[in-house]
């Protein structure tokens, strides 16, 4: 590769991922403002969690839309992908709400800044390291399918010692993906075809944002102070 391709490729490069962020703050936004209108209203509140139909509804869309977004994004217009990825984030603001009812505002806002400097400097480290982070994606993504079952499980067995394991495992989980996507995302760039760039900022974005929002709520595990 010549060093005029090698410029255009990191000119893309730098474009892509400024557009993955500029995406996954404005659903970080959207999510928090959800989030805190749903929790300032009782009518919201019980019409959402009084139910576990409801509940399960919202699980069940939030998965649908995500499949959707993910499996179909070549064919979708950006314009569909980002309607799709703006209900996305509105739906987990609604099940987000639920932390402004159980933790306190101030253990809320000192765990997301925890969480917006962790990510920041893992994101970084992802972009600019040398080292092939590859390595890192089934050994993440297999810790991740054992945290699930181990959740399962600790729901019927209501384990304080595996709650802890849970939580600390899951924040490690989270950060060594935060630097693993962002790498990945990286080399995914398309030095020739725009569009297909703008669809890659918001599978990305998407990506990203799930990395936030889980290592936000791992962490909130430890630093969150209730009510």
């Amino acid at each position: 590769m010549n060093s005029f391709s090698l410029e255009k490729t990191r000119e893309n490069q730098v474009a892509l991922i400024r557009k993955v962020y500029m995406w996954m703050f404005a659903a970080l936004l959207i999510t928090a403002g959800t989030a805190y209108r749903v929790a300032s209203s009782e009518l919201l509140l019980s019409i959402i969690f009084s139910s576990k139909i409801s509940f399960w509804v919202l699980g069940f869309a939030l998965l649908g839309v995500f499949f959707v977004l993910s499996s179909n994004l070549q064919r979708l217009s950006i314009a569909a992908s980002t309607v799709l990825f703006s209900i996305y984030s509105i739906l987990w603001g609604v099940l987000l709400s639920s932390v402004f009812v159980v933790y306190t505002a101030s253990s809320i806002g000192s765990t997301f800044l925890v969480t917006a400097v962790t990510f920041g400097i893992m994101s970084v480290y992802g972009y600019f390291t040398k080292r092939d982070l590859s390595s890192w994606g089934n050994i993440l993504y297999m810790a991740l399918i054992g945290i699930a079952i181990s959740f399962l499980v600790n729901f019927f067995l209501q384990s304080s010692i595996l709650h802890f394991i849970i939580s600390v495992v899951g924040v490690l989980i989270f950060v060594g993906l935060t630097a693993y996507d962002t790498q990945k995302i990286k080399e995914l760039v398309n030095v020739e075809d725009n569009e297909q760039n703008q669809k890659l900022a918001l599978i990305g974005a998407v990506m990203l944002y799930l990395d936030f929002v889980n290592l936000f709520l791992y962490l909130l595990r430890f630093m969150g102070n209730r009510k």
